[in-house]
């Protein structure tokens, strides 16, 4: 089975981890991200991949995601959207938002994603703390038999939607 050559490797990864061009550290820096973080977060955001990766979607992930954690009291419960086929309504839902998240950290090079990492890693600490995981073991898989990320097995408000 042919296979690629080690230089050939290393000239993906260095193009994949190349320095992001001037305009978007122009763009500034995302809620508690670095500089250079923040520059290659905005050019996967130019780039674009579906809803979850647009220019400025994920300042606004984030902010929602910490507004989620903001809640009172200690236990949270997760809301469902209204219309969850809707790009806009869809991410009241704060595992949509965590979704979104997800896809910024696999569009971003995997050196310049470690500090976002590290700071959803915080975030979903205190996300799992506060929330508690759904006990119905059907709802652990889609419709396609595939697991469902932890974030969405988490109970709901009103029950599972």
């Amino acid at each position: 089975m042919p296979r690629k050559r080690p230089g050939a490797i290393r000239a993906v990864r260095r193009l994949e981890e190349r320095r992001p061009p001037e305009w978007a550290y122009e763009l500034g820096r995302i809620d508690r991200l670095s500089l250079d973080v923040s520059a290659a977060v905005h050019l996967a955001e130019s780039r674009g991949h579906g809803y979850e990766i647009q220019p400025g979607r994920t300042a606004q992930l984030l902010r929602s995601y910490r507004a989620f954690l903001r809640g009172p009291g200690s236990g949270l419960r997760l809301v469902a959207s209204r219309c969850p086929s809707c790009p806009g309504c869809q991410y009241e839902d704060v595992a949509v938002v965590r979704d979104g998240l997800q896809a910024v950290v696999c569009g971003v090079p995997p050196r310049t994603g470690i500090e976002l990492r590290r700071l959803l890693a915080r975030l979903d600490a205190e996300f799992r703390r506060r929330t508690l995981p759904d006990p119905d073991p059907n709802r652990v898989t889609d419709w396609r038999g595939m697991p469902y990320p932890w974030w969405h097995r988490r109970l709901y408000e009103g029950g599972w939607q």
